[in-house]
């Protein structure tokens, strides 16, 4: 089962860098939120400590790595953000 985990967390994992991407180019907030960002931040920590907890195994990495990419984007919401505020 772990390679249907796997699998989605890779198809999720996949959209990030683009997320990531579009952030820094564009460099506002635009169509981003912050609690949306959270709530899935939430969902991968979860995850995390499932596998830790209880069922460790090599998926967790993918855990890590998704989180890490959220945590970057939201993090760049919040510089977009002051970006914004300080060209108005």
């Amino acid at each position: 089962m772990k390679i249907f985990e796997a699998i989605m967390l890779l198809c999720f994992g996949a959209a990030w860098p683009f997320s990531i991407g579009r952030s820094l180019k564009s460099k506002t907030t635009g169509g981003k939120s912050p609690l949306f960002l959270g709530i899935i931040l939430l969902g991968y920590l979860s995850g995390i400590i499932h596998k830790v907890l209880y069922a460790r195994n090599w998926v967790v990495w993918l855990y890590i790595l998704n989180a890490l990419m959220v945590s970057v984007d939201l993090g760049l919401w919040f510089r977009n953000r002051s970006l914004e505020r300080g060209s108005e």
